[in-house]
């Protein structure tokens, strides 16, 4: 089968014929239609730090996409040939104690697809009936395939109450902007999004935010809307040291900031000042909660009050993967699928 291959240690992928991978009896195999890009391809594309410490090539590359069953293990019992499908990327050992407490998503065993073991940028891929989601007719194969990053925009909202609040996003990468769409449709009352890039605050205004701005806007926005409180919560998607600092200046007394953005390094927190003084909650973000996030985004997107499609920006054929890589990194993309077959 053909696949996008991370071939070795180094920059760059290999547009490769692989073979198309068995199952166990307790797995299935999926005909990938769509597959979503991100930053973190483009971690792994690019070898960084990051990419040398985690990753063991060759391993096919990926880990967002949505298709349609071509075979079932014979211990498969509620996923047949034809579902059309997507899966949770994060595959958990079910024995641990987060995993039996229900919080498989910091399972310490998980290995992610794409990423620890062979992904979905290729025509076909092996999973665990165990992580499958189905599809509802009326969602298509392109939002199928976004639910990954989409899950983490919807995690990273609804651990807070949003119904009635003023949020501030900063960092309006995809996730991001999901983010506004997702507290739209949850009725916050208000909803600032801010960042650098003017292509990206154009998709946050679509997505529904009543004020999009830079980050040296932020605080005239936040005292306009609050009467000088501070926002209810904060949904930090950025990463960046100065987002956090302001995140934790913005976020009212009592308030909330969840934070899904990764810095690059170490950073310094003034506790004292920023967190403990101000007696604010801050919740840490990673994947999607297995598996009510994912009836969430279900049930959001039958609701009809959260389209997710104006965000997608750029389609490429797997072929097109230098292209993909450009367009993320120029900034000025919102977000990128791969349209397999």
């Amino acid at each position: 089968m053909k696949s996008l291959v991370k071939h070795h240690a180094g920059p760059g992928f290999q547009l490769a014929d692989v073979p198309v991978p068995s199952i166990r009896d307790n797995e299935v195999l999926i005909r990938v239609r769509r597959a979503g890009v991100c930053g973190t391809d483009v971690h792994i594309y690019e070898w960084d730090d990051w990419a040398r410490g985690r990753c063991k090539p060759p391993f096919v590359v990926g880990h967002e996409f949505a298709g349609d069953v071509a075979e079932v293990g014979k211990l498969v019992t509620d996923v047949a040939v034809g579902d059309r499908v997507t899966a949770e990327g994060h595959i958990v050992c079910g024995r641990c104690l987060p995993c039996r407490t229900g919080n498989s998503h910091v399972c310490p065993n998980t290995r992610i697809i794409g990423v620890d073991r062979d992904g979905c940028f290729a025509e076909y891929i092996a999973m665990p009936a165990l992580n499958v989601w189905h599809l509802d007719d009326s969602i298509s194969f392109d939002i199928g395939g976004i639910h990954d990053p989409m899950g983490n925009a919807f995690h990273t909202a609804l651990t807070a109450e949003i119904p009635g609040s003023v949020v501030l996003i900063t960092g309006c990468g995809p996730i991001g902007i999901f983010a506004v769409g997702i507290c739209k449709a949850a009725g916050a009352s208000r909803i600032i999004a801010s960042d650098v890039n003017d292509r990206r605050l154009a998709l946050a205004k679509t997505m529904g935010a009543h004020d999009a701005v830079h980050p040296d806007q932020v605080e005239a926005a936040v005292q306009r809307a609050t009467n000088g409180m501070g926002v209810d919560v904060v949904l930090e998607m950025s990463g960046i040291p100065a987002a956090i600092h302001q995140a934790f200046a913005m976020v009212r007394l009592g308030g909330r900031v969840q934070m899904l953005g990764i810095p690059a390094k170490p950073m310094d927190v003034n506790f004292a000042n920023e967190v403990i003084f101000k007696g604010i909650t801050i919740y840490g973000v990673i994947g999607r909660r297995m598996y009510d996030t994912w009836h969430q985004m279900t049930r959001f997107l039958l609701s009809g009050e959260f389209d997710p499609t104006p965000v997608i920006t750029h389609r490429f054929p797997l072929e097109g993967f230098e292209d993909a890589m450009r367009v993320i990194k120029s900034g000025e993309a919102g977000k990128v699928i791969f349209e397999i077959a």
